[in-house]
């Protein structure tokens, strides 16, 4: 249903998108359906370009999350830990192009994102990637996979003002042999170099009333799929996906 919507807007290439990859940002995260997204894209279309990748709009993504045995990275984001940090692998499936990604939230909400190639998933961390990690991190903690998810996305490029929209849908959580899939919502994210507001997305959100959420992908996951964990920070949000499917 979403593809359908996104011939629309202009393409650009990602050597054109790579002007405005926005490493060190603000995001802010929305959580809609994808009926209510189609009203939002036919607000902005004329506002910004779209990715676009041998003809190919709607991408499909993995990510292989990193955490110790006592989920600290986990139970950093839920005590609100001013700072803190998250460890990922992601790939981008339709290019196969895989990035070990450390991503740093300091405690006035800018997020700084650092990556280094690598050849696919590590289930064991390699020399290079723990080097890696420890330069931006510098924690040796021990570090193994406790969730990876999927889901696609699609990105927009505003045309005036470095700013980035990705968004995200038919996501899918899994931890061991258990798997959660959320088929029906849709995360919008929007990243800026300082978080104004006044841009045609934000227009468009205000217009069909959609605020602003706090919405980690990996929290999320960890919260639904592993039951020896505290959940308290996570209970609004994952009320709020529930009513989505009522």
């Amino acid at each position: 249903m979403i593809s359908n919507n996104l011939i629309n807007f202009s393409p650009i290439s990602l050597k054109e998108m790579d002007n405005v990859s926005l490493l060190k940002r603000v995001d802010t995260k929305f959580l809609t359906t994808e009926k209510k997204l189609l009203e939002i894209l036919s607000l902005i279309s004329s506002d910004y370009n779209i990715l676009d990748i041998d003809d190919k709009r709607l991408m499909e993504y993995s990510t292989l999350y990193f955490d110790t045995n006592d989920k600290m990275l986990y139970n950093y984001h839920h005590n609100k830990k001013g700072n803190r940090y998250k460890i990922r692998m992601r790939k981008y499936v339709d290019s196969n192009i895989c990035f070990l990604e450390v991503k740093k939230k300091n405690n006035t909400g800018v997020t700084n994102k650092f990556r280094s190639p690598i050849d696919n998933f590590e289930t064991k961390l390699s020399p290079s990637s723990l080097r890696f990690i420890k330069k931006y991190t510098d924690s040796s903690q021990i570090l193994t996979p406790v969730l990876s998810n999927t889901f696609s996305r699609f990105t927009l490029v505003n045309k005036n003002v470095p700013e980035r929209v990705t968004i995200d849908s038919r996501i899918v959580f899994k931890s061991d042999n258990l798997s959660k899939i959320l088929d029906k919502i849709v995360i919008i994210e929007v990243k800026q170099e300082r978080g104004k507001e006044n841009t045609a997305i934000y227009k468009a959100l205000k217009m069909c009333k959609i605020p602003n959420v706090s919405f980690s992908k990996y929290c999320v996951g960890i919260s639904n799929l592993i039951p020896s964990v505290k959940t308290n920070q996570f209970k609004e949000i994952n009320l709020k996906i529930n009513k989505m499917y009522n």
